[in-house]
């Protein structure tokens, strides 16, 4: 049996992305997908805030079955035209059936589109899939939809529309350690560089760390800390329930489940104390 392909940036891996994926293992069950290092929006000078990293994005793909996932450097290819861009993918994987999404574009100017995959298709003896939008609640899934979301704060939306939860990554660093003082001690990392920014705000969580073995519930603080008014950059900072080792320089994956609140300034630690201990009341009722 030959090879399916699947063409596509896939960043967050949401529904519809599992849709087109999944169109291709109808026809074979060696998939091969096709994507970019980085954005293509990069490449021109645009800024672009992505809903997972590109690796957590290529796990998400390769736990769907995905045998072989290709990145390709975008600056490469750019100005290569749609059809020379065809003949590439054909003369390289020599695929039995190409998956897009109904709104993929590809080639210089972006003058390649579903049409001329279709058209292709006789010439190169394949055959064409176009899955079309995937709906929800009357909405077109997207990754753009999923991003506004997010920066609205609907964790459960975009979460839901993820088939997986928000994550935020990255090394625990030294913080001022108040949190420890009123007797809610924190892991802090800095919010993950080009990851689409969330409100500020409390959210209930769940950490992994030791390489996703072990996890626990938690509860995230993301902004200013405006009630201590120690940092001049933003900081995200969890409370892991029944959990005290030392995480210092480890790396932990905070899944983001809900917002709790917005951030707010307290009149000083003792209320913030109080209001800390109903946020965790919250986040083990939900």
């Amino acid at each position: 049996m030959g090879k399916s392909l699947v063409l596509g940036f896939f960043d967050g891996i949401h529904k519809a992305h599992r849709a087109v994926i999944e169109s291709a293992f109808e026809i074979s069950d060696d998939v091969t997908l096709v994507t970019f290092k980085d954005s293509p929006a990069l490449y021109f000078g645009k800024n672009f805030e992505y809903i997972l990293s590109r690796k957590n994005s290529i796990d998400k793909i390769k736990k769907l079955g995905v045998k072989q996932i290709v990145e390709l450097d975008f600056s490469k290819i750019a100005s290569m035209p749609a059809n020379k861009y065809i003949d590439y993918l054909i003369n390289t994987y020599h695929p039995i059936s190409i998956s897009t999404g109904f709104n993929h574009s590809f080639g210089f100017n972006k003058t390649g589109n579903s049409k001329t995959l279709k058209t292709n298709g006789q010439k190169y003896n394949y055959r064409y899939i176009c899955v079309e939008p995937v709906m929800e609640n009357g909405e077109v899934i997207s990754s753009s939809l999923i991003k506004k979301y997010l920066t609205e704060g609907d964790i459960d939306k975009a979460n839901s529309l993820l088939e997986s939860n928000f994550i935020l990554e990255g090394d625990v660093v030294h913080g001022a350690k108040i949190g420890r003082t009123i007797g809610f001690p924190t892991a802090n990392i800095n919010y993950p560089k080009n990851i689409v920014k969330i409100p500020f705000g409390v959210y209930k969580a769940k950490i992994n760390f030791n390489k996703e073995t072990q996890s626990k519930n938690a509860i995230m603080n993301w902004g200013m800390k405006p009630t201590v008014n120690n940092t001049v950059e933003p900081v995200i900072e969890v409370h892991i329930f029944d959990f005290n080792s030392d995480l210092y320089g480890k790396n932990i994956k905070i899944e983001v489940l809900k917002q709790i609140r917005k951030e707010e300034k307290f009149k000083n630690l003792d209320e913030l104390k109080t209001q800390i201990k109903k946020d965790i009341k919250e986040c083990l009722e939900l």
